[in-house]
């Protein structure tokens, strides 16, 4: 074997558990595995877990924050207006740049696979451009998944249907939308049933800005899951955001969680950023803004946790976190049960993983050898210390290391250190 493992805890539970990793791929996992490997890591008891995923992303606009200018009012509207006045200013190397840091900051995190949209409303498509240079060149190390996204609406920008057929033909993975952002309901309406088909005739997934208000009226994740069924694409389509279903009465939710479960349309919610920017009409009390990640899964829906922004327009907060992400949204959804806290751990691994499509992830004979060494001893614990990734392996190559989260005391009649870990 290249590398074994050993001493490992997983995200199900299991303890003690060796995986031993040969040709990039997994080989075997057990206890005590009786084979010998060119390296041996000691995973000490601590966590191995597949690498985090982020299931809704902008990397077309991370790291600009104050380019131009400020959001002073922090809101979702003012974000969109200063990014279409930085739009003409940007260029293709700066993008790549920043695009370039921020994976080296996402493969330092243990976050490997990452879905971005990228705004396809300029006519120059200089950012699609862009981002498919960066896929291409983050390829061994992180799988990059590209959104043509229609930031000023698929229906209300003029040159948006045809600049998304492009970018499709240019390589750009999954169709996106915006249907809250068309002048009316019925415009939001027919956005969604004119993309949905694009992508059905092409065999492509879809992934739609969906709701993303405080209107309870906002209602387009219905039609998105009717299209869905009608065109057979399910297991294909995610709703992200949608968070006028935190405002929406229980009555009508009642009615829609059942039509999002039958059409099989994963959810993605952003809990970062919609507990930024949802709500801000409110004075008090304050609505939270995220959707209704509980409800979603106790429908059976796939529900998975974005980071959706990082030190850009909208958020000039972030460092490529998941388990931030799965911390706020543990949080904001008040899920502080074992089981659920476990499974805001999923929405930023697991889950986000299926929802993409990616192939041969886990922890299985087979799977790709894509692992996190965390500085925990459980995912539960991993949320709630942001532990620290002790090390980072893509295709049984390490390729990040971290030291652990250690504190040297000077007290007297205490411990010489701590490591925020509670010892049983």
């Amino acid at each position: 074997m290249d590398l074994v493992v050993r001493n490992a805890s997983l995200p199900d539970g299991r303890r003690q558990i060796d995986i031993a990793i040969d040709q990039g791929r997994i080989a075997a996992v057990g206890e005590r595995l009786a084979v010998n490997a060119a390296r041996e890591i000691d995973a000490e008891g601590d966590l191995v877990t597949p690498p985090f995923v982020d299931a809704h992303f902008h990397m077309d606009a991370t790291l600009s924050y104050g380019l131009p200018r400020v959001n002073r009012s922090g809101t979702l509207l003012e974000g969109i207006s200063l990014w279409g006045e930085l739009k003409p200013e940007l260029t293709q190397d700066a993008l790549i740049e920043r695009a370039m840091q921020y994976c080296d900051w996402a493969v330092a995190r243990g976050l490997l696979a990452i879905r971005s949209h990228v705004d396809i409303c300029d006519d120059r498509l200089l950012a699609v451009e862009a981002l498919l240079e960066v896929r291409r060149r983050v390829a061994p190390y992180l799988d990059l998944q590209l959104v043509a996204f229609p930031q000023d609406g698929i229906l209300r920008s003029p040159t948006a249907l045809a600049n998304l057929k492009r970018a499709i033909g240019m390589g750009v993975d999954v169709v996106g939308g915006i249907p809250h952002f068309e002048r009316t309901m019925a415009e939001g309406a027919a956005s969604v049933r004119l993309l949905c088909e694009f992508a059905a005739e092409r065999g492509l997934r879809v992934d739609m800005h969906c709701d993303e208000s405080d209107d309870p009226m906002s209602r387009h994740i219905e039609t998105l899951a009717f299209e869905t069924q009608r065109l057979g694409l399910q297991g294909r389509v995610a709703g992200s955001h949608l968070t006028s279903m935190h405002s929406m009465d229980n009555y009508y939710v009642s009615k829609l969680l059942p039509l999002i479960a039958e059409s099989g349309v994963a959810a993605i919610a952003n809990p970062l950023i919609n507990i930024t920017l949802q709500g801000r009409h409110d004075s008090y009390p304050k609505r939270r803004g995220m959707t209704r990640v509980p409800e979603l899964l106790a429908a059976g829906v796939d529900v998975a946790f974005g980071h959706d922004c990082v030190m850009d327009p909208w958020y000039g907060l972030g460092s490529g976190d998941m388990l931030e992400v799965a911390h706020m949204g543990l949080h904001v959804a008040q899920m502080t049960g074992q089981e659920a806290m476990h499974q805001c751990f999923l929405a930023v691994t697991e889950t986000p993983a299926r929802i993409l499509g990616l192939e041969d992830y886990g922890i299985a004979p087979g799977c790709h050898a894509d692992l996190v060494l965390l500085d925990a001893g459980s995912t539960v614990e991993a949320i709630r210390l942001r532990a620290a990734r002790r090390m980072v392996i893509r295709r049984g190559q390490v390729v990040s290391e971290s030291p652990r989260s250690r504190a040297t005391l000077h007290l007297p009649g205490r411990p010489a250190a701590t490591a925020f870990r509670l010892e049983r």
